[in-house]
């Protein structure tokens, strides 16, 4: 059975850090993904790495500020989040897939459940 489960989401102040991590199981993936849904929003993309962990992709509302890596060992994709905004606030998903990088939300077929990140300002 494939699971992916995220942590490490909560509350911080404007201009902390968190590291969300997404374990995988079950099999490996060629791409993992985060996306984020704000409430009242749409899920949008946030990034997407490769199984071998370069080039990962970002959404131009994050670049420069979160940096997501993976631990092939243990089938884990990590989220570095700095200078955290309260425009970030949202739950965030885990996703993955067996083709390669995409921004495209209906290219992912296993998700996580979410975790919530909240900035306050």
């Amino acid at each position: 059975q494939v699971q992916l489960v995220e942590s490490g989401g909560g509350l911080v102040q404007a201009g902390a850090s968190l590291r969300l991590s997404c374990a995988a199981s079950g099999r490996t993936f060629s791409t993992m993904g985060w996306f984020r849904q704000a409430p009242g929003k749409e899920r949008e993309f946030v990034s997407a790495i490769s199984c071998i962990g370069r080039n990962p992709y970002y959404a131009d509302s994050v670049k420069g500020r979160f940096t997501c890596y993976r631990d092939s060992a243990k089938n884990t994709q990590y989220l570095q989040m700095n200078s955290l905004k309260s425009e970030d606030t949202a739950v965030y998903y885990c996703a993955a897939r067996t083709g390669g990088l995409s921004n495209n939300i209906r290219d992912y077929s296993y998700w996580g459940q979410g975790t919530q990140v909240t900035v306050s300002s």
